[in-house]
């Protein structure tokens, strides 16, 4: 029952990452669901309250929450935290404490200090998710730079295209928002991607790249036109994006 759950959080919460399950085996599904319901749990505890300290007390949950999963304790009941704790292991449940720590940020209207805070955003969000994904699904660690780079270009893809909502909701998303910058992001994510990666990881490791998709075209489009970031016109057409879907797994 806590599987369906967290698929059903997925389903609602984050359809991309749900398509991308949807698109996986079902042996993988049993270790990205939960991973995905989550995030999903964790990236919204910022945007539920607009009391900061309600906020941090929400995010203080889940680092609680996998804190128990490192130490092998009974974890809290919740649909999440029961299939999380099937699937995690000591060093799983302590990294991803990284990934709550780091939306902290999201807590507050802030700026990031600089391009350099905002890379280490990015790897310890999408980046780490990612990683753990694959790890979870047998990936050794000399396979972790590479998929950190897809994760955090993911991660980079996604906030891009939410910009203008972060805007409109009083944040400060970007340390420079001129179009040259926000091109240049893009090429660096791209500069850092290994097309082979896919090849090198094991079988039922690939599963976790599934999620980046989009991630190519998207970064492409936006270093080629990056005046579409403001303009709330990234994305790809549905036909092109099924295509590369279908593609990816």
């Amino acid at each position: 029952m806590s599987f369906d759950a967290c698929a059903a959080i997925v389903e609602k919460g984050d359809p991309q990452r749900f398509m991308a399950t949807m698109a996986c085996s079902v042996d993988a599904r049993r270790v990205l669901f939960p991973l995905y319901a989550f995030n999903v749990q964790v990236a919204r505890a910022p945007w539920v309250t607009e009391e900061p300290m309600i906020a941090e007390m929400r995010l203080q949950w889940w680092r609680d929450a996998l804190e128990e999963i490192a130490e092998g304790r009974a974890v809290r009941k919740h649909e999440v935290t029961t299939a999380l704790a099937d699937i995690l292991d000591v060093d799983g449940a302590k990294a991803l404490d990284r990934l709550v720590a780091s939306r902290r940020w999201d807590v507050y209207k802030d700026t990031f200090e600089d391009a350099g805070h905002f890379q280490e955003y990015l790897e310890a969000t999408a980046g780490e998710l990612m990683w753990q994904a694959a790890r979870s699904l047998g990936a050794n660690d000399a396979s972790r730079e590479g998929v950190m780079a897809y994760g955090s270009a993911t991660g980079l893809a996604r906030y891009l295209v939410a910009v203008p909502e972060l805007e409109s909701k009083g944040r400060k998303p970007l340390v420079d928002g001129r179009s040259e910058a926000i091109a240049e992001l893009a090429r660096a994510a791209l500069a850092k991607l290994d097309p082979a990666l896919k090849q090198t990881l094991p079988k039922r490791a690939r599963a976790a790249l599934v999620e980046s998709w989009e991630t190519v075209p998207l970064l492409r489009q936006i270093e080629r036109q990056p005046e579409r970031v403001a303009q709330g016109a990234v994305g790809l057409s549905p036909f092109r994006s099924k295509f590369r879907l279908l593609r990816s797994t």
